[in-house]
């Protein structure tokens, strides 16, 4: 968790020959069981209670582009059927519709678990596993991306000074303690520090700058 699974996902799509046609993710940990097949493949109007209006749904308004699948371990094994009769046929049903609508999307799928180790458990669709798992990334922890920190920081001050208007650098002495921090948190968790300190410092973040536990107090 917070190693950073959309950015590379975003990445994939950014440097292939879909990047023109839409990205759209869902974390799947983050929708309720019943609303999630209408998010992804679309519902019909009055399919449902609050259904007021048609909905395309991910695989559809992402047709020629990526959707990217965060959490897929957390998907009920009832719409990981449905999911892989998607991959294997190519076409989506939105819910409340009797037609088929023919979709052509790249799947970047994400998990924190280990999904094998759920196929044997029986938690996990064995099927969807292999028809997911054409090419595998490991994406470590940032604890152990040697140089990441350092290049993050720059990201996240760039991003900062957009989104808050506010330029700030880090002064060397800062830079060492966070790069030598273990970051339990990963990604997400440096870029609130940088998020924190920027908002808190002057133009320069310096050690007195960060959080007390990256200062050793």
């Amino acid at each position: 968790t917070g190693t950073g699974k959309e950015l590379v996902a975003k990445a994939l799509h950014e440097h292939g020959r879909r990047k023109a046609k839409p990205f759209l993710a869902e974390n799947c940990a983050a929708v309720p069981a019943d609303l999630l097949e209408s998010e992804l493949f679309g519902h019909k109007k009055g399919s449902f209670t609050g259904a007021v209006a048609d909905r395309p749904g991910h695989f559809v308004a992402a047709d020629g582009g990526t959707v990217f699948l965060d959490e897929i371990g957390d998907m009920p094994l009832a719409m990981q059927s449905k999911l892989l009769r998607v991959l294997q046929e190519g076409e989506v049903r939105p819910v409340g519709s009797n037609k088929v609508v023919h979709v052509d999307v790249r799947i970047v799928a994400a998990s924190n678990k280990d999904l094998r180790a759920m196929c044997r458990e029986g938690s996990f669709r064995e099927d969807l596993y292999f028809r997911l798992a054409v090419v595998t990334i490991q994406l470590p922890p940032l604890r152990e991306r040697k140089g990441d920190v350092r290049h993050l920081v720059r990201f996240f001050l760039e991003r900062m000074a957009e989104e808050m208007g506010r330029e700030a650098v880090v002064t060397d002495e800062a830079l060492a303690l966070l790069d030598r921090w273990r970051w339990p948190g990963n990604v997400r968790e440096l870029e609130n520090e940088i998020r924190r300190a920027v908002a808190l410092s002057d133009d320069a973040i310096g050690p007195e700058d960060l959080s007390p536990a990256l200062r050793g107090v």
